[in-house]
């Protein structure tokens, strides 16, 4: 017979985890590892990273899954590792090769090329995306052999930096906006150079302000207590520090969390974190117009005081 399986109790718990992904799980299944290992009630990342990629991938639990588009929303970070001179059935190390040609660039003709990709660009969706069509992804689409017609789409790459060049590989380190698809960026910059490449490999280094090298790997984690893998915990506020902080007295803050309209002596801004007058007290994100402090998303106050204790 089968040993009963055991339920876990699960638990509150608030704040950031910075996971760094491992090759061949996707998003959602290190998701679920994660939430399991913390006994979280709620969970959500910030943004899909597919099985072949590695790296940053944050992971918001409780309150902090109010502030996860946020990160969906910031800039990205990549090291991608081009191969040049082979292109593939989708775009990426995990298809078949279609065409083959010889490498024959230098350095020169590789900054060039690169240079071209760099600013605001257009880019057309891979069929081998999760894009959607008609209420399906793309990929459903590419396995079944069908093109569907894609809009092209603006993008902005901020800087693209050579870090390696042995031919027939090339790895870039690209810092980008959202939505930015690296493996189209690797096939275009292939077919720039004429020779076709395809991305070989792919690490996000980055999202916003966050970085890979404060994050933990599922073992690591695994091999933690509970009281460890709490502590790695970053706040709920950590998505938004690159925001500007309003802190509101005793009396204030209780009104602005019921959703009322404060009245306060600060220059209009487009988004702000809102605090309360005890340390840690974070109530939720808001934004200034007309000298009005108008909330957009809040914590509860059950919320607020498990941040503060």
């Amino acid at each position: 017979m089968n040993a009963p399986r055991v339920r876990i109790q699960r638990r509150a718990v608030h704040g950031v985890l910075l996971l760094d992904k491992p090759l061949g799980l996707s998003s959602n299944d290190a998701l679920q590892k994660a939430k399991w290992l913390l006994r979280a009630e709620k969970a959500g990342h910030t943004g899909t990273l597919d099985p072949l990629a590695t790296g940053l991938l944050p992971l918001c639990f409780g309150a902090a899954t109010k502030f996860s588009q946020t990160s969906l929303d910031a800039d990205k970070r990549y090291v991608a590792t081009l191969r040049l001179g082979q292109r593939t059935a989708t775009g990426d190390a995990e298809g078949a090769v279609i065409e083959e040609r010889e490498v024959t660039a230098d350095r020169a003709a590789i900054d060039a090329a690169v240079a071209r990709f760099t600013g605001a660009i257009e880019q057309c969706p891979p069929m081998f995306s999760a894009l959607k069509h008609q209420g399906r992804p793309l990929y459903d689409y590419a396995r079944e052999g069908v093109t569907v017609e894609r809009a092209l789409r603006p993008v902005q790459i901020h800087r693209i930096d050579i870090l390696d060049w042995q031919s027939p590989l090339l790895v870039i380190d690209v810092n980008c906006s959202k939505g930015t698809y690296i493996r189209t960026l690797a096939e275009d910059i292939g077919a720039a150079l004429g020779c076709g490449a395809h991305l070989a490999a792919l690490r996000r280094s980055g999202s916003g302000t966050l970085d890979v090298a404060g994050a933990v790997t599922l073992e690591a984690l695994a091999a933690l207590d509970e009281a460890g893998r709490d502590a790695l915990l970053l706040p709920a506020d950590q998505l938004l520090s690159s925001w500007p902080e309003v802190r509101l007295p005793d009396d204030e803050a209780g009104r602005f969390l019921s959703g009322l309209r404060r009245r306060v002596a600060l220059a209009d801004a487009p988004a702000v974190r809102v605090y309360g007058p005890q340390a840690r007290a974070f109530l939720g994100s808001a934004h200034i117009c007309g000298g009005e402090l108008i909330a957009d998303r809040l914590l509860s106050p059950l919320e607020v005081q498990a941040l503060i204790a």
